[in-house]
């Protein structure tokens, strides 16, 4: 895989150099909430401007049926981008029609333009080759060079991920080149003992990466609204709490299979509960009670990890060479469920582990919580992406890259 650093030595003054990034930041009314990946492209979007590449940001946010719409535009992300970059950032309403082209042909060597959300065109998202193709043609239009950047959306077989890359000469950015030197940690050179914390609400999205972290992690721990299923699976009743009951079965074989190869599954033993779910949006108190995990009542709800759990996976994490988190432990988003998340993540801080937090909500709460990205080993950009790596599949965007 090429990388940005061989296209800085070829030079990029005056080249037109279209960057997938990903620009997929949550809004609330307009307003965005968490910047952490428009600053993730910042280095490469940086880069080019300063070598006086005339530099066109493409990205989706949302999913859009697509067509344009309004509560989906990129326009906060451009502005924001121009923000952290401190100079202006031009923005395009559209993605391949007439501002686009005028919003690029308008570029200066050292300058950025922004166009609008990628979904916003059928074509981007399309099964069909062929009508994939036609909207590549169309992007490809708008530069001389393309350099993927987006690692968060590199597992989508997309027009701007996958069929752009074969219509230019193509290199990774500095985050994707960061992202799979990380991930070829985690998989192809692993320090050991390797421990892995998966969180988050459904089972069925991690089952891919438990089957093959079984080949490779000492030791898996188990919290957020997945760890119901995997309790059940114990005999243990769970009350109201999040539950996958088609996917008891595989559970069960998942945990008899680590007990076979000697690695160890660890489960909550004791949780917080509440009869109702918290109200997210005034932080009202929602006064949980802690119970053990096999004592869940009947009408009562899980909803985080307990003090006893937190204090029981800090210390399966302490003598740890090699972290990866995946998925919060509760419900961090209300402060009363977001001890178990804060527990693992200054676990992660206390050890001398390489630690990588694995994305989506992981990220996200690591920043809403207060910790200082910086102490991490790394904190992906691609939650989605990141798992599917770790399950061993061909990721498209990379793919493409490599070709």
């Amino acid at each position: 895989m090429k990388t940005i650093d061989a296209l800085l030595a070829e030079g990029v003054n005056g080249k037109r150099v279209f960057v997938r990034a990903d620009l997929n930041v949550p809004l609330a009314d307009g307003t965005i909430t968490d910047d952490g990946r428009i600053r993730a492209v910042l280095p490469t979007v940086k880069a080019l401007a300063d070598a006086g590449a005339k530099v066109v940001v493409a990205s989706h946010l949302g999913r859009p049926k697509g067509a344009p719409d309004p509560a989906f535009s990129l326009l906060p992300a451009a502005e924001r981008l121009g923000e952290l970059l401190g100079a202006p950032v031009a923005f395009a309403q559209d993605t391949v029609g007439p501002a686009a082209h005028e919003a690029v042909d308008g570029l200066e060597p050292g300058q950025v333009a922004v166009i609008e959300n990628l979904r916003f065109n059928a074509g981007e998202t399309s099964k069909d080759d062929a009508e994939r193709g036609e909207f590549a043609d169309k992007l490809a239009a708008l530069a001389d060079v393309y350099v993927g950047d987006g690692f968060g959306a590199v597992h989508r077989k997309h027009a701007s991920v996958f069929d752009l890359p074969a219509k230019l000469p193509h290199y990774a950015g500095h985050l994707i080149a960061t992202e799979v030197g990380v991930l070829k940690k985690l998989t192809d050179d692993v320090k050991r003992p390797y421990a892995v914390v998966l969180g988050g609400a459904k089972v069925s999205d991690k089952l891919g990466v438990i089957d093959h972290l079984l080949e490779k992690a000492d030791r898996i721990l188990i919290g957020g609204g997945m760890a119901y299923t995997f309790l059940k699976a114990q005999g243990h009743e769970v009350g109201i709490s999040l539950l996958q009951e088609d996917q008891i079965p595989a559970v069960k074989e998942y945990m008899e299979r680590a007990k076979e190869k000697g690695v160890e599954f660890v489960l909550p033993v004791d949780v917080l509960v509440s009869p109702d779910f918290p109200d997210l949006k005034t932080k009202a108190p929602a006064n949980p009670t802690t119970v053990a995990a096999d004592a869940i009542p009947a009408d009562q709800e899980g909803l985080d990890i307990g003090p006893e759990t937190r204090k029981l996976y800090a210390l399966k994490l302490a003598d740890a060479a090699t972290i990866f988190w995946n998925g919060p432990m509760g419900v961090f988003e209300h402060p009363d469920y977001a001890e178990g998340t804060k527990a693992v993540a200054q676990a992660l801080l206390d050890t001398s582990a390489f630690t990588v937090v694995g994305g989506g909500d992981s990220a996200a709460a690591v920043r809403t919580l207060g910790f200082d990205e910086n102490a991490f080993g790394h904190i992906s950009t691609g939650g989605g992406a990141s798992l599917e790596y770790l399950e061993g599949k061909t990721l498209p965007g990379l793919a493409a890259l490599e070709n």
